[in-house]
């Protein structure tokens, strides 16, 4: 039975936290808020959790789990050939909506399906999300809806989508807007924006002024 707590309740709160992070020790699947959308997410380097995560959604391997991280710090641990310009895009937009595709480092022990050495990561700005990813480490986290359907905005509708394949719902209200993150490329030479999100071409090319936009 899914276990759901408010998390603008100070008390709710801090038990959400405790029991999320000890249901995302378990191996289990928790749903949390961000600057975005809500996101279902698991141990990033439970392989079986997050294949959990990919069934819970009918997601399939070949679109692999981003990475939520609750600080730049921990960047070192997961990525290699991270470049200066990587750096600067880290410095100016996290936390917040920019997730960076970079290559792995790779001793790491994760399968976050078919990746072919990158990984999506991201620091979110919300309270919520930091504290969780402070306690537990990297997470795998995709939004918390089945594929096709819209990306929920509050707990209700994430809830509704995933049921009792999640074990701990943390609430935190309406998130701020259903703008995705936008995503940057940062594996080659010149940082690529595959997606245009929250941050337009303009904001990111003040950073990286060589900023390229895909087709």
């Amino acid at each position: 039975m899914a276990r759901r707590y408010d998390c603008n309740d100070a008390t709710d709160r801090t038990t959400g936290l405790r029991e999320a992070a000890s249901a995302v020790r378990r191996g289990e699947l928790v749903v949390l808020p961000t600057d975005t959308v809500y996101g279902i997410g698991a141990d990033a380097f439970g392989s079986e959790a997050v294949a959990d995560l990919l069934e819970a959604k009918g997601r399939g391997r070949n679109m692999p789990t981003p990475v939520l991280i609750g600080s730049p710090n921990t960047l070192h641990g997961l990525v290699t050939d991270f470049s200066e310009q990587a750096w600067e895009l880290v410095d100016a937009f996290w936390p917040g909506a920019l997730t960076l595709v970079a290559k792995h480092q790779p001793s790491l022990q994760w399968d976050l399906g078919d990746t072919r050495g990158t990984v999506a990561i991201r620091m979110p700005l919300h309270p919520v999300a930091i504290e969780l990813l402070t306690e537990v480490g990297p997470m795998a986290v995709s939004s918390a809806n089945l594929t096709g359907h819209p990306a929920p905005e509050d707990c209700d509708a994430a809830q509704e989508m995933l049921g009792d394949s999640v074990s701990v719902y943390l609430d935190g209200g309406p998130t701020p807007g259903i703008v995705p993150s936008s995503i940057v490329d940062v594996t080659g030479k010149v940082p690529v924006l595959l997606r245009e999100g929250a941050l337009s071409p303009d904001e990111l090319r003040k950073v990286v002024p060589d900023l390229e936009v895909a087709n």
